[in-house]
Order: C-alpha cells, then sequence, then structure tokens
C-alpha cells in the first residue's frame, strides 16, 4: 500500500516595497520640517531614508500602523488598496503622506523567524503561534 504524503508547504511570501512620500498644496506651510517630496522606503521590514534627509517621528507615527497591512495583498475592493494618502498629524499642517506600492518583494518564511511552518493545516495558526495561544 502507498502511503500518500503531501508536499513540503512552500515557505515563502510576498510583500509589496512602500514609498511614503511628503505631499503638499501649492502654497501651503508644511509644519514637520519636512519638504515635498522628502520621502522613504520600505523593504520588507527596513525603512532606508536618502542620504542626508530626516523625517519627524510625529509623522512616521501617522502612518507607522498602516505600513504592514499596506504591503500585504489586500482585495481590491479594500480600503487598504484603494486609499493611499494618510493626513499629517499636525490639525494645522495640509501635508500629507502618499503611501506607494512601488514592488514586489519575496521573502522566505525560515529566513525571517525561528517559529516552523505547521505540517500540517498550513496557513492556520499553530498552538504555539500569538493568533493561536487566544
Amino acid at each position: 500500500m502507498s502511503s500518500l504524503r503531501s508536499s513540503p508547504p512552500v515557505d515563502t511570501f510576498q510583500l509589496y516595497d512602500l514609498r511614503v512620500e511628503v505631499i503638499c498644496p501649492p502654497g501651503e506651510r508644511i509644519l514637520c520640517g519636512a519638504k515635498e517630496g522628502d520621502h522613504f522606503i520600505l523593504e520588507g521590514e527596513m525603512l532606508h531614508l536618502p542620504p542626508g534627509q530626516a523625517f519627524s517621528i510625529y509623522s512616521l507615527s501617522a502612518v507607522l500602523p498602516l505600513l504592514a497591512a499596506k504591503q500585504r495583498v489586500t482585495h481590491p475592493n479594500d480600503w487598504m488598496s484603494t486609499d493611499a494618502e494618510v493626513a499629517c498629524p499636525d490639525p494645522n499642517c495640509k501635508s500629507r503622506l502618499r503611501i506607494s506600492r512601488t514592488g514586489l518583494r519575496t521573502f522566505s518564511h525560515a529566513e525571517v523567524t525561528v517559529l516552523p511552518l505547521a505540517p500540517q493545516d498550513y496557513g492556520q495558526a499553530s498552538a504555539g503561534s500569538a493568533l493561536g495561544a487566544a
């Protein structure tokens, strides 16, 4: 009798690279010290600033909670797929931060965590994960 073996799960997943750029209506003042066009790039978990450019921690705090979700593939009707601009956290500033998906990058599960993939129920939370413990 032959045993049916499932092939090991593919351990790759994809995330979008993101560009977060300061935009501002013409003639409006930017209050956080940024200039129109200032930006950073997010590749996986790594945030890259151009040489000599800084970014306000308050502006960063406005977009940071959205970046991990924006990196993932979402349904075309999901607001995360369609909405791309985040208001400056200063209510007196008219600038916005535009989040653009710039490319798709493939990662290996084994290269980003020490926890193994579950041999069965691929895609389900394992008992040892935070989701499985809830």
